[in-house]
């Protein structure tokens, strides 16, 4: 067991987490007795320590070492506590430590130690230090641009929102950034329910949990939705990795592991354009991988039931950013098509 010294003596790591959970509620509270008795009284002086150094924190002054109270301490506890960190005239300059909580550093392994901290922050308007060098300040002026031009002026429309969503679309697009489907679509809040992975794979039903799938059972089970479109687009980092993918290839890469899913459409591909150039087959394996996900999502029973019912549509797309076109077409599943396959494509057009 991993131990810790405090007070003179030394006490599991699990007892640090308990210490700093009373700093955090506070001296007026009693999570200390959880403690043996011999370090209550470091219980309370860290919890008093905290106290003062969030009321120091409210004031332009610079912090100082909390002295330890020795009025309740046990014999021998003569261990003073850590005391917050005073940033220097460089991190200050630079715009760190803008809220101190090294006092609790020791403990910051555990998360809920974390969502304290900002369950405690007041969410009032204060001047950043350092904004100026802040790059998530650039996300702050689109998010309040955003605010005033939608939530604002379309006020009812979020408060029906907030309510519940009714998603036509569910979406299964890739993580790459060129490629979000909102912006290149138009779909607004609440339109569509998006799940995004690497290179807009559907593993087979088959393949067992994992974000994808269950993204898929909550659209289709839960929101019923009518449409499934799977997005593809040029260039695709994650298909070039699948094409570059040795036949006999074993590798502890999760992107590896992972594009490995569109396997039968890399074979396919190989056998339709294997005579192409590498950049040619990665094209038509784009389109291959979106066909083979489609086909993976049939193998889903919910999914099958609903699209032999006929209250849901699965749909591809491809996305060529070259030329900023978009090609999209219908899978059609049912007995007795043509060539007695079931399966058939439909209303094929492409948007330039």
């Amino acid at each position: 067991m991993e131990l810790w010294k405090l007070g003179g003596e030394l006490v599991p790591v699990y007892t640090r987490t308990i210490l700093m959970s009373c700093a955090f509620r506070g001296p007026e509270t009693k999570p200390c007795s959880m403690l043996p008795r011999s370090l209550g009284s470091a219980a309370r002086r860290l919890a008093a320590a905290s106290t003062r150094a969030r009321a120091s924190s409210s004031t332009p002054a610079a912090r100082r070492p909390c002295p330890p109270s020795h009025g309740d301490d046990e014999a021998g506890d003569d261990e003073s506590l850590p005391t917050p960190h005073r940033p220097g005239p460089e991190e200050r300059r630079r715009g760190e430590h803008r809220r101190d909580f090294s006092f609790v550093t020791m403990a910051s392994r555990d998360h809920s130690v974390l969502t304290r901290q900002l369950l405690e922050f007041q969410h009032d308007t204060v001047d950043e230090v350092g904004a100026e060098h802040d790059t998530l300040m650039d996300l702050k002026a689109r998010f309040m641009d955003f605010k005033q031009r939608n939530y604002v002026e379309k006020f009812s429309n979020y408060q029906n929102l907030a309510e519940q969503q009714t998603p036509k679309f569910m979406v299964v697009a890739c993580a790459d950034s060129r490629v979000c489907p909102s912006s290149i679509l138009g779909f607004q809040p609440g339109e569509a329910f998006t799940v995004r992975n690497i290179a807009n794979l559907v593993p087979p039903y088959e393949h067992g949990g994992s974000e994808t799938s269950a993204a898929l059972e909550f659209a289709v089970n839960s929101l019923q939705v009518e449409n499934v479109l799977v997005v593809g687009h040029s260039r695709c980092g994650g298909i070039q990795a699948l094409m570059s993918m040795k036949d006999d290839s074993t590798s502890g890469s999760f992107i590896k592991n992972w594009v490995s899913i569109g396997k039968s459409a890399r074979l396919s591909t190989k056998a339709a354009a294997g005579n192409l150039s590498f950049e040619m087959q990665c094209t038509h394996c784009e389109k291959e991988s979106i066909n083979s996900s489609l086909l993976n999502l049939l193998t889903y029973p919910w999914i099958e039931k609903r699209v032999s019912e006929g209250t849901l549509n699965l749909h591809g797309g491809y996305y060529n950013f070259i030329d900023c076109t978009f090609e999209k077409w219908t899978l059609v599943y049912r007995e007795g098509l043509e060539g007695g396959s079931k399966y058939a494509i439909k209303n094929r057009s492409t948007w330039s």
